[in-house]
């Protein structure tokens, strides 16, 4: 597998169907990502979006949202999805890491993300990565 993680700089018709073919496998209610929304995402100052490739095929996404706030420069890494015919060979690692040192070289000094219950592969992952559970809750407000 010669597997390339880069930052996606510009939106293209060709990342915006492999979103579309791989958000729904992560949420099965998230709506359809549009070119509009890609270029919202990639100009964005505080999202980056890693694409994880199998030679020109694209095979995960992760996001890493940066925010400061009065306690500090945080981050959260979002929608990390693997391509089902691509788990098991690295590639959530791979993006994990590469969000996680591109945080670092921002200045971040916590990193958070939140998974579903059922993800028991993805908690393996995170936890290997020196990710560990906190002693909190998450509320959620829908508008």
């Amino acid at each position: 597998m010669s597997l390339t993680v880069t930052i996606a700089r510009e939106a293209d018709e060709g990342l915006v169907d492999a979103l579309n073919r791989l958000v729904p496998q992560l949420s099965a209610r998230a709506g359809a990502v549009t070119f509009e929304d890609l270029t919202a995402i990639v100009t964005s100052e505080g999202s980056t979006l890693f694409v994880a490739r199998e030679g020109d095929a694209v095979c995960g996404v992760a996001t890493l949202v940066t925010y400061r706030v009065p306690t500090g420069l945080k981050a959260w890494i979002e929608d990390v999805v693997v391509d089902e015919g691509a788990r098991g060979l690295g590639v959530g690692e791979t993006l994990t890491r590469a969000a996680l040192d591109e945080a670092r070289a921002r200045g971040v000094l916590v990193v958070d993300l939140t998974s579903r219950p059922a993800r028991t592969a993805a908690h393996r992952l995170y936890q290997k990565l020196g990710f560990a559970t906190r002693e909190t809750l998450v509320y959620r407000h829908t508008l």
